[in-house]
């Protein structure tokens, strides 16, 4: 089935011949667990590589970044179409939710969805994708990347 998330990490399809290619949420989110277990991360190479040999780029759990979190890319842009190769987060100060004056929290770019990301309600699976959370946050489906380089 081809879905509107294009560029996943391995590729245009959601699930290739029907393979699953990442802990994701399966069913309906919230109500429909169509897993044979209840939802929650799973060991690192529980689902095939990408085309570059990396494991888990997106599902299982969000990834912190060290990128502080702004709304959009800066204006200095070479053309109007065009956003800067490789943008950076901002400021720590730029991070703030501006919705939320009056507490000063900063917030960190998170990536990659989780366990509990589906179709129906988040498709933030592509790898430019990023969604805010604030630093003083923890739940059990937000974790780190950790490299090994071999």
């Amino acid at each position: 089935m081809t879905n509107s998330l294009s560029l996943i990490t391995w590729g245009n399809e959601f699930a290739p011949k029907g393979k699953r290619m990442a802990n994701t949420w399966e069913g309906e989110f919230p109500w429909q667990n169509l897993k044979q277990h209840s939802p929650g991360a799973e060991p690192v190479g529980s689902y095939p590589p990408n085309g570059y040999g990396l494991y888990d780029m997106v599902g299982n759990v969000w990834e912190w970044t060290t990128d502080w979190y702004r709304d959009s890319h800066p204006e200095k842009k070479t053309k109007s179409c065009c956003i800067p190769v490789n943008p950076r987060g901002g400021t720590q100060e730029e991070s703030f939710d501006p919705n939320m004056a009056q507490t000063q929290i900063p917030r960190k770019v998170l990536k990659g969805g989780s366990f509990l990301c589906a179709p129906n309600y988040c498709q933030r699976y592509r790898p430019a994708a990023r969604h805010p959370e604030t630093i003083d946050t923890s739940t059990c489906h937000i974790g780190f990347r950790c490299v090994v380089n071999v």
